[in-house]
């Protein structure tokens, strides 16, 4: 539905002729090269005979060998470079996003518009450069879009000096970042049109198949992560030295880690620790050591054994798509695309609806990313929060709350689409608008007298029963909303609302973040056997 929406308000196809070309030293034709793939599979060494039909042709001991430009990147002072200054749209940032989905979402893309799509890497590291062309190849050029993966930093630095027309970014702009691109006349950087989430990760914690460690608390995590803790021994697992393994200071991944799990006051890492240039490269480490740990966004554990972290409060996070979705995993976070108000073309803005819009889903899920689509879970009397409300310390009114809330769970599963809101705000945030249509078109296309159940949730800060009417009321304002946004789409649905305050925190409400997490409302539907 999105997508044809999409295809609706946008004219997709514009004949702009490819600028990129490729530029061939002609006296290096028999120096030696090496072509080499992202993820360390192809590593080949020979002298470069000729790039032809985006394939690089080298003569090794083996003979002659054609190798793909999609698969491999060229270094050495025989390599083609690239004019890439003349490409159409130029992306930067984040290497998890560069690297990890672009590629593939270039691909989606002209098939979205049944065009040709040719993928190159030039001769830069991290940059990959695609060309579109209409009518499966046969028709005009669509558009030339150079790709140059470094990290989220570059992102905004790009879009500052205008050397790019759309950033990528692992992590939300920062306030001075955003501050500096408004003064320079890009606009407001947090609004809807120039930043997109499009995507959701969870950084996984994970160690060697072979660690016995399966889980760890937050507060040892941040023991290893700061040096306090390098033995296995000291958590449960082997007598040895732990390796620790992290990513660059400034990267979008370490960042989003450092924040998540020391808020402000980030501690000096290890000496020791490891600098992996990117998440294929941690996994292939933390997979060859034995003692090893790394963290990795959810596309890349190539085999690792992912770790359950333990916040705390006691509540056990599973790294899984679900709660990545519902924002209730601890190291969630979310992708980015920004652009400038004042320099984005037609041919910018056109790729970035497409990879915003449901269309793109399927690609996102494809390179190893969490797609923003409703997903639905069953609510088991066996689940972890079914056993957080049953197991709970607490006074006999709210003892009768959560036998309550445990009745009303029998009858419905969750969906994924969850909304918050600021503190002692009725707005909702960037992610709950975002929900919106993607709510409306799930709730359209089920059968008509289904039973949908607004639930309202409140952080702790306040009395019981206030917070409870508060959660009662978010969830009336919720589907307010919903249904002011829908019109008469979902005039079938028999909806309701309830609250439950502040029982089933999923997060701590220690922290402001947690708290945050916990000012919420969940979209319950009726099961199937309800």
């Amino acid at each position: 539905m999105a997508s044809a929406k999409f295809g609706q308000n946008r004219n997709l196809v514009s004949a702009i002729a490819l600028c990129a070309t490729m530029l061939f030293p002609a006296s290096a034709v028999a120096d030696e090269v090496v072509l080499k793939s992202a993820d360390g599979t192809v590593n080949l060494v020979g002298e470069f005979i000729e790039f032809k039909d985006n394939n690089y042709v080298i003569r090794t001991d083996l003979g002659d060998l054609r190798i793909s430009a999609t698969r491999v990147r060229c270094e050495g002072d025989a390599c083609p470079t690239s004019a890439a200054t003349e490409a159409d749209v130029i992306i930067a940032g984040s290497q998890s996003v560069g690297v990890g989905v672009m590629p593939l979402l270039m691909s989606g893309y002209g098939a979205f518009l049944g065009a040709e799509v040719t993928v190159s890497s030039t001769a830069v590291e991290g940059e990959i450069l695609a060309d579109v062309v209409g009518e499966e190849g046969f028709g005009d050029p669509i558009g030339s879009y150079l790709v140059s993966s470094t990290g989220s930093i570059d992102a905004f630095r790009k879009l500052l000096n205008r050397t790019a027309q759309i950033g990528m970014s692992s992590r939300r702009i920062r306030p001075d970042e955003a501050r500096a691109l408004r003064d320079d006349g890009a606009g407001n950087m947090i609004a809807p049109t120039n930043e997109h989430i499009f995507a959701v990760d969870a950084l996984v914690v994970i160690t060697h198949p072979d660690n016995p460690v399966d889980e760890l608390t937050t507060d040892q995590l941040r023991g290893i992560y700061s040096g306090a803790i390098t033995n296995w021994s000291q958590i449960g697992g082997n007598d040895a030295a732990i390796a620790v393994y992290g990513r660059a200071d400034g990267t979008g991944t370490r960042s989003i880690f450092e924040e998540r799990l020391y808020g402000e006051d980030v501690p000096a890492a290890p000496r020791s620790m490891t600098i992996a240039d990117n998440s294929t490269e941690m996994a292939a480490s933390v997979n060859a050591d034995p003692n090893g740990i790394g963290f990795v966004g959810y596309a890349f554990q190539r085999g690792a054994k992912p770790l359950t972290l333990i916040n705390e409060c006691g509540l056990r996070m599973t790294p899984d798509a679900f709660s990545a979705r519902t924002e209730e995993y601890a190291l969630q976070r979310f992708l980015y695309l920004y652009n400038r108000a004042d320099t984005l073309d037609d041919k910018g803005a056109d790729f970035v609806a497409y990879v915003t819009s449901n269309a793109a889903d399927s690609v996102i899920n494809k390179a190893g990313f969490i797609d923003l689509d409703i997903a639905r879970q069953q609510q088991t009397a066996d689940s972890a929060r079914a056993r957080q409300l049953t197991d709970a310390n607490v006074d006999a009114f709210e003892a009768g709350v959560m036998r309550e809330m445990l009745t009303r769970m029998e009858n419905y599963d969750r969906l994924s689409a969850t909304f918050r809101f600021r503190t002692g705000s009725s707005t909702l945030d960037t992610r709950g608008l975002l929900n919106l249509e993607r709510l409306a078109d799930y709730l359209e296309d089920a059968p008509a007298g289904t039973k949908v159940l607004m639930v309202g949730f409140t952080d702790d800060v306040g009395a019981f029963e206030s917070n409870r009417a508060l959660s009662v009321g978010r969830a009336q304002q919720v589907l307010d909303t919903l249904q002011s946004f829908a019109g008469d789409r979902l005039a079938g649905i028999n909806f309701e609302t309830t609250g439950f305050g502040e029982v089933a925190p999923s997060a701590c409400n220690s922290t402001e973040n947690g708290r945050g997490i916990n000012r919420r409302v969940e979209i319950w539907i009726e099961s199937v056997n309800g």
